[in-house]
C-alpha cells in the first residue's frame, strides 16, 4: 500500500501520449460525466515547436499509475505564459508538486523572454479534481468564466435557411484561404480576453493543422470582401466541434454567425454526427452567448480561467 505522499516525477515524452490521454479521459469522466479528450490533442501538445519536454512537462506517478500531468509552454514570447494541470481525486500531494515544477519553469521562462515577472493562465472546470484550497493557497484567482455549450442534430437540421443576401461561403480546401481563415481569426479575436497574436505557422502547430479537414472551415464573404470565418472539426468521438466563429466588426448584426452555425449544423447533420459543441467566454462583447442559445445551444458545464502572477526567476533558480 503506497501513502498518497509516495510518488515519482519524470518529464513526458512524446509515447506517453496514450498514457496522458487515458489519464485527462479519466478526469474528464469525473468532471463531466464522460471522456472528452481525444489522442491528437495530446499528441499536439507534447509535439508543439514551443514545448521542451524536458524542462516543459511532468508525469506524476505513484505505484506505477500515472496520477497527475503538468505542462507549460508560451506562445507570447513576454511575461504571459500558459499551462495545462491534471491530476486525479486523491493525489493531492503530487499535484501540488506538480503546480510548483509549473510555477518554476513558467517564472524562468518568462525571464527568459526579458519579463520581469510571469503571468501564468490555467483552464479547469468550475468543480475540478484540482483542489481549489491548494489554488488559492498557492496565490492563484479566477479571472474568467467560459461555457462549453452544446446542441442536438437531427435529420431536420439538413436543411439550411436562404443566406442573408450576397453571402456566400466557401471552404479552405486551398491554401490561400487557410491563411485567409488564419488572418480572420486573427482579426476577429483581436480584443478577445487571452489572445495571443499568432502567425500563420504558429496557428498550424497550435491547431494540428496536418490532422484539420479543411472542407470543415468555412470564410463567408460579400462579393469580394471576407466577412467572418468559422473553423470547426469532426475528430472528436463525444461531439463535432466549433473552434472558432468569427465576424469582422463591420458585418456584424447583419445574419452572417447565424447563417455559419446553422450551415455547419446542416453538413454535421449530414455526416452522422448526433451532437455540436463550442465553448464561449461568458463576458463575450459581441454577444455571442445569446447568439448561441438562440440557435438551440444549451449550457453542458463551465470552464474557468485561473491566473498566478510570478516573480521571474533564472534559469535553475
Amino acid at each position: 500500500m503506497h501513502s498518497e505522499t509516495t510518488f515519482t516525477v519524470r518529464p513526458a515524452t512524446t509515447g506517453d501520449a496514450p498514457l496522458i490521454c487515458a489519464l485527462l479521459n479519466e478526469i474528464d469522466t469525473v468532471e463531466t460525466g464522460r471522456p472528452d479528450t481525444e489522442p491528437h490533442e495530446v499528441e499536439t501538445s507534447l509535439a508543439h515547436p514551443e514545448v521542451d519536454l524536458r524542462q516543459d512537462s511532468w508525469l506524476a506517478f505513484q505505484g506505477g499509475r500515472l496520477v497527475a500531468y503538468a505542462l507549460v509552454w508560451d506562445e507570447s514570447g513576454g511575461e504571459r505564459v500558459d499551462a495545462d494541470h491534471y491530476v486525479l481525486p486523491g493525489h493531492g500531494a503530487a499535484g501540488e508538486r506538480l503546480f510548483e515544477l509549473a510555477e518554476r519553469r513558467a517564472a524562468e521562462r518568462a525571464r527568459a523572454n526579458g519579463a520581469s515577472r510571469a503571468v501564468v493562465h490555467l483552464h479547469l472546470h468550475a468543480t475540478p479534481t484540482t483542489d481549489l484550497g491548494m489554488l488559492a493557497r498557492r496565490g492563484w484567482k479566477r479571472v474568467r468564466r467560459y461555457h462549453v455549450m452544446s446542441r442536438a442534430l437531427s435529420d431536420a437540421d439538413r436543411s439550411v435557411p436562404e443566406p442573408p443576401a450576397g453571402l456566400v461561403l466557401r471552404d479552405c480546401a486551398d491554401e490561400a484561404d487557410r491563411r485567409r481563415a488564419h488572418a480572420l481569426i486573427q482579426e476577429t479575436f483581436a480584443e478577445h480576453f487571452d489572445h495571443v497574436p499568432r502567425t500563420y505557422g504558429q496557428w498550424l502547430d497550435d491547431v494540428g493543422g496536418d490532422r484539420v479537414d479543411w472542407s470543415l472551415v468555412w470564410i463567408a464573404s460579400f462579393g469580394t470582401d471576407d466577412a467572418a470565418v468559422l473553423y470547426s472539426r469532426n475528430d472528436r468521438r463525444s461531439t463535432a466541434w466549433i473552434g472558432r466563429v468569427g465576424v469582422r466588426r463591420e458585418y456584424r448584426g447583419r445574419g452572417v454567425a447565424g447563417h455559419l452555425l446553422r450551415h455547419a449544423f446542416a453538413t454535421y447533420a449530414v455526416l452522422g454526427r448526433d451532437t455540436i459543441g463550442l465553448g464561449v467566454d461568458t463576458l463575450n462583447g459581441s454577444g455571442a452567448p445569446r447568439l448561441y442559445e438562440a440557435h438551440g445551444m444549451g449550457v453542458r458545464y463551465a470552464v474557468d480561467t485561473w491566473e498566478a502572477v510570478l516573480a521571474a526567476a533564472p534559469a535553475g533558480v
